[in-house]
């Protein structure tokens, strides 16, 4: 079941549009960036899109017209969870066996099965999936973990996707220097390219309701693992570890694999893992109209 959030931690808002346009980018490993404040006082993980709002240098975020509310007047909320884990070989404590541990290209589809459980996790399906690369995970028991929060293996913070208008309709968030946890959690633990300290290793999961209107189109660019689901049927699989690399989703095309039909409601589930140095891009553009006026955070 799907838990919603008071309205008090209602966030931001991202588009009326009856078309959808999104890319995402993803590159390299580890996340940060300063915190922001809910409207209850308690801090999320690192948001915003550019500057003191930002991930650090290199972040970004367009300005212009567009965006505006969801279908039904409200400003959707694009709240979802990190979680920090330590890498394989940590000197600190117990590290995780899939993380900083393995390396690949291109990207390995068949890690998870074709839809998602009864939890609305991802589920386990193989260590190394199609094979294009070798083996991308240690065990289901570990990869398990990825999006449950796990005493002594991972902490959880709460993380807003800031959106911003670039015109068209479109939002968008951007950002080079994508290190949502830096100075929390493990701790930094690693150089990015700039030689700057930061905390690698973190999974990210974003849940969101949206209406299909026909024409929209879900493209991601990017590393390491993502997966997106619709309607609760895997639609996008980057999965494994590789360098960025583009996955696009027709809907129409794709509709009646998806189980989906023009005028309604479905969920959208985004799970990423960043797993290895030495750096983290994440790009997001986006005219999907989204109607959920309250973060949707699944059961831990």
């Amino acid at each position: 079941m799907r838990t919603r959030l008071p309205a008090a931690l209602l966030l931001l808002s991202v588009v009326p549009s009856s078309a959808v346009v999104a890319s995402a980018s993803v590159s390299g490993c580890g996340s940060s960036g300063p915190d922001s404040e809910f409207r209850d006082g308690t801090s999320s993980g690192s948001s915003g899109s550019s500057g003191a709002s930002g991930f650090g240098p290199g972040s970004s975020g367009g300005a212009g017209d567009g965006g505006g509310d969801g279908g039904d007047g409200c400003k959707p909320s694009l709240l979802g969870l990190v979680r920090d884990f330590r890498e394989k070989n940590s000197d600190a404590g117990v590290g995780h066996p899939d993380f900083q541990a393995y390396t690949g290209d291109p990207p390995t589809t068949g890690l998870v099965e074709q839809a998602l459980g009864p939890d609305k996790k991802p589920v386990f399906k193989s260590t190394t999936g199609s094979g294009q690369s070798g083996q991308q995970l240690t065990s289901k028991a570990d990869f398990d973990v990825w999006y449950r929060d796990t005493e002594g293996v991972n902490q959880t913070f709460p993380f807003e996707l800031p959106l911003v208008p670039v015109g068209n309709g479109v939002l968008s968030f951007s950002s080079n220097r994508f290190f949502p946890v830096d100075g929390r959690g493990f701790g930094n633990s690693g150089l990015d390219e700039d030689l700057a300290l930061r905390n690698f290793h973190f999974t990210f999961e974003l849940h969101l309701e949206f209406v299909y209107r026909g024409g929209e189109v879900f493209t991601f660019t990017g590393d390491d693992d993502l997966w997106t689901f619709m309607n609760g049927k895997l639609a996008l699989d980057l999965g494994g570890l590789h360098p960025a690399r583009t996955g696009t989703v027709d809907l129409d095309a794709k509709a009646a694999e998806l189980g989906i039909e023009k005028g309604k409601t479905y969920p959208l589930d985004v799970f990423h893992a960043e797993r290895r140095t030495n750096a983290s891009n994440f790009r997001i553009d986006t005219t999907l109209e989204f109607v959920n006026c309250d973060p949707i955070l699944l059961p831990k």
